[in-house]
């Protein structure tokens, strides 16, 4: 089979991302307002197609003339990229989290999982969009607790991942076919031709 090593050469084994976009409750007051979000963090690809992610995200909660709090949450993701030996390539993730107000007065257990399209722009360089739904172990997010259930938002950003490593491991996976291809010959040494 061909081996595939275009992944160790578009992107690599870790990745620093960092990110600028917005966030929106899903609360229990009414007009929701977009509000600033910022992320970044690290990844660690355990394959190709398989990544964790840890990420430290800062961002506010807002409604309109009625309530706004800053917040942070530390993430841990896991992440498929479903096409790593291409440019092009959607992903997905889900994981579990850490949830924050400033100071620490509201704190909270969450839930989290989104989906994004990443773009190499360059060798070890990709832009990304993405988006995640965030559900949160509490029903105070938003300072009132009302409603059936826990407090939710979404966070949606653009991106960037800056690629390193995997040099080593490429070739490794190099000799190691070269290897299994010298072994398979197709020829036998015995049936050639003296010269």
């Amino acid at each position: 089979p061909e081996l595939k090593t275009e992944f160790y050469n578009l992107r690599g084994t870790n990745a620093f991302d960092v990110a600028l976009g917005t966030s929106v409750i899903n609360g229990d007051l009414v007009d929701p307002q977009f509000e600033i979000y910022s992320h970044f963090g690290y990844k660690r690809y355990l394959t190709p197609h398989l990544a964790l992610d840890f990420g430290y995200h800062k961002f506010n909660l807002a409604y309109i003339d009625q309530y706004n709090e800053g917040f942070m949450s530390f993430d841990i993701n896991i992440e498929l990229l479903l096409s790593p030996h291409q440019r092009f390539s959607p992903f997905i993730f889900m994981g579990a989290g850490y949830n924050a107000s400033n100071h620490f007065k509201e704190t909270a257990n969450k839930l989290q999982g989104g989906a994004g399209l990443e773009c190499v722009v360059s060798n070890q360089f990709a832009v990304k969009l993405y988006t995640d739904y965030n559900y949160v172990g509490s029903d105070t997010l938003d300072g009132l607790e009302a409603g059936g259930g826990d407090d939710t938002y979404f966070r949606i950003a653009f991106g960037v991942n800056f690629y390193f490593g995997g040099a080593d491991v490429k070739a490794k996976r190099v000799k190691g076919n070269a290897t299994v291809i010298e072994t398979n010959s197709l020829t036998d040494d015995k049936n050639r031709p003296k010269l």
